[in-house]
């Protein structure tokens, strides 16, 4: 519960106690009591709410797989990758072009000129 023990917890529940004191202790916990009530009503109503919009997919959704803890930017790569590989079954640097007429062979010379590329435009007004 938000990283506190429970030794931790007990200390603070004194000092509250020292600190509020008997008269106003009541009239805080009462208030406490009651935001901890409406929070769960504001929850339950968002969850009725996103039943009601969603329809029968809201059971459907794994709420697992949407936790942000669950973030891994190395595996999210290394699974679009796959799937892109996946999908054209060969590698991108083994596929056969028409100018080398097979994989990517670098200690051959295509006998066709290698393209230059167009000039990028200079932008005066953007320097």
């Amino acid at each position: 519960m938000f990283g506190i023990n429970g030794g931790e917890f007990l200390v603070l529940l004194v000092v509250a106690l020292v600190i509020l004191g008997p008269e106003r202790l009541p009239h805080y916990a009462e208030q406490l009591a009651g935001l901890v009530k409406s929070a769960r009503r504001f929850a339950k109503g968002a969850q009725a709410q996103m039943r009601e919009e969603l329809g029968p997919e809201f059971d459907d959704i794994d709420w697992q797989k949407l936790d942000p803890r669950q973030y891994d930017p190395r595996r999210i790569v290394r699974e679009a990758l796959t799937e892109a590989w996946n999908d054209d079954d060969e590698p991108p640097a083994k596929k056969s072009t028409p100018a080398t007429g097979g994989g990517l062979d670098l200690g051959k010379k295509s006998s066709t000129p290698a393209a230059t590329p167009a000039p990028v435009p200079y932008d005066e007004d953007a320097t």
